[in-house]
């Protein structure tokens, strides 16, 4: 059924928004998730000024339901690419660089990248600007998601990293990061903001606000304990230090499932590093990385024991 949504008067939208954004959001079969996304958008007091949805050779209805509202709002843009056989994370990045090659020529100050499976409240985008208003020198922005009812537990993630279920950049920040490296396993976001800062940007995530991802992270066509194994050999090809990732996977330990999921992450990462897996970030990120881990171990360990 189709649903129409008014967007809010001029007089209602906010005062005072002086930066323009744009998004890029790559789908691939995202029928069951992305409408309420859009409807979202739709419903956002701070519009940006092209939204670019990039169809990711999707062979569902994703298409039929994005150019529904491509056409009600001239704001969102469909761009279709062909259908791929191989299914991995550069695969986003190809998709985000052909949307973005649909804005590089328009004025604006934030760029985001948007997942097609979230939502969030009217205010959330506005929320966001007003960050970067305020600090010049921040240069990514994002807020936690909430996975059915749950959030992050931010010991083991640091409010200086932001999500890429919806990470804003600074436009001068973007380019000089050079935007995402097509890392086939995964970690986009991640490599992304890590650039940022050892650049001398700022990141940070707000959690003042929340957005909420209704599809849980790692599960498209993966069962849990090998989502588990391969975020440990991950960590080591994206340069985590060995020591941060034992305290880790202990943490994990504790969570379900209980033993397992911490097992297979360690055994991941041990596997990775006695076979010597090749490293997909520069060395210079590794030691930035692991400077970082460590300097938050410390301080965790520290706030532990007088704590």
């Amino acid at each position: 059924m189709k649903t129409e949504l008014m967007e809010p008067a001029a007089s209602d939208r906010p005062q005072g928004q002086t930066l323009t954004y744009v998004l890029i959001t790559p789908a691939r079969n995202e029928a069951a998730f992305i409408e309420p996304t859009i409807q979202a958008m739709v419903g956002q007091t701070a519009k940006p000024t092209k939204w670019v949805i990039v169809s990711d050779g999707s062979t569902d209805e994703t298409d039929e339901i994005v150019s529904r509202y491509a056409r009600q709002y001239e704001w969102i843009e469909l761009l279709r690419m062909p259908e791929r056989q191989e299914r991995h994370f550069a695969g986003k990045v190809h998709a985000f660089n052909a949307g973005h090659a649909r804005v590089k020529d328009l004025e604006y100050d934030v760029i985001g990248s948007l997942d097609a499976d979230i939502t969030f409240d009217p205010e959330y985008f506005d929320f966001l600007l007003s960050k970067f208003t305020g600090n010049q020198r921040l240069g990514v922005a994002g807020t936690p998601f909430q996975e059915e009812g749950h959030q992050y537990d931010y010991r083991f993630t640091s409010i200086e990293h932001v999500s890429g279920a919806c990470q804003l950049f600074r436009r001068q920040c973007f380019e000089e990061v050079g935007g995402y490296v097509p890392i086939k396993i995964g970690g986009i976001d991640l490599v992304a903001v890590m650039t940022a800062r050892m650049k001398g940007w700022q990141t940070r995530t707000f959690p003042e606000k929340t957005c909420s991802h209704h599809r849980k992270l790692g599960t498209a066509k993966q069962n849990t304990l090998m989502v588990s194994f391969r975020g440990g050999k991950g960590d080591y090809m994206l340069g985590g230090h060995p020591v941060w990732e034992f305290f880790r996977c202990l943490y994990q330990m504790t969570r379900r499932p209980i033993v397992l999921a911490g097992m297979f992450r360690l055994a991941g990462f041990t596997l990775a590093m006695t076979s010597r897996a090749e490293m997909l970030v520069s060395a210079d990120l590794v030691r930035f990385r692991r400077t970082e881990q460590m300097r938050r171990l410390r301080a965790f360990i520290k706030n532990v024991v007088t704590g």
